[in-house]
């Protein structure tokens, strides 16, 4: 979708609200498509000193594989947006991925929207920050509970453990 821009471009102080959802079920992370429910964005663009400013908010409701443990997850997140749109690029070299030129004076929500939300993706897909992940024995989940695996001692201290049996 594009939003329209063309009354506040030349008009200093001059502001404009939007809402809109962006499909990105084609998005892939790693073997898996996240995001299977629309993306919502709301926000505002501002013209500050022929500065156009665009600050709002993602969300949407990721699905999928934890990294860690393997279990499936839902969880709704929440992305803050805040980019400069310009009219044109001057040197396409030093891109900045923040900056987006805008097309027939009107912002592509749809690139915003993609751009905003892969760069703040995390690296790795986790059910919840503290996920504790497998067993790296036996396989058991361990946000469930402790494994029943006994705890390997480092081969450098089995001098100490046969001095401790005696």
């Amino acid at each position: 979708m594009h939003l329209g821009l063309k009354e506040i471009i030349h008009n200093p102080g001059a502001s404009v609200s939007f809402s809109d959802s962006v499909d990105l079920s084609d998005l892939q992370f790693g073997i898996c498509y996240p995001v299977s429910e629309p993306v919502l964005i709301t926000g505002k663009v501002r013209n500050t000193a022929d500065v156009l400013v665009m600050t709002g908010t993602i969300t949407t409701r990721l699905h999928g594989v934890c990294d860690r443990c393997a279990a499936d997850f839902t969880k709704d997140i929440e992305i803050p947006v805040d980019v400069v749109l310009v009219e044109e690029l001057t040197n396409e070299d030093s891109e900045d991925a923040w900056v987006f030129s805008l097309e027939a004076e009107a912002a592509n929500l749809d690139d915003i929207v993609r751009t905003v939300f892969v760069l703040n993706m995390d690296s790795k897909l986790l059910c919840s920050p503290d996920c504790k992940g497998l067993c790296c024995r036996c396989g058991k989940n361990l946000n469930e509970g402790p494994c029943s695996c006994e705890k390997e001692l480092d081969p450098r201290f089995a001098a100490l453990r046969q001095l401790l049996n005696k």
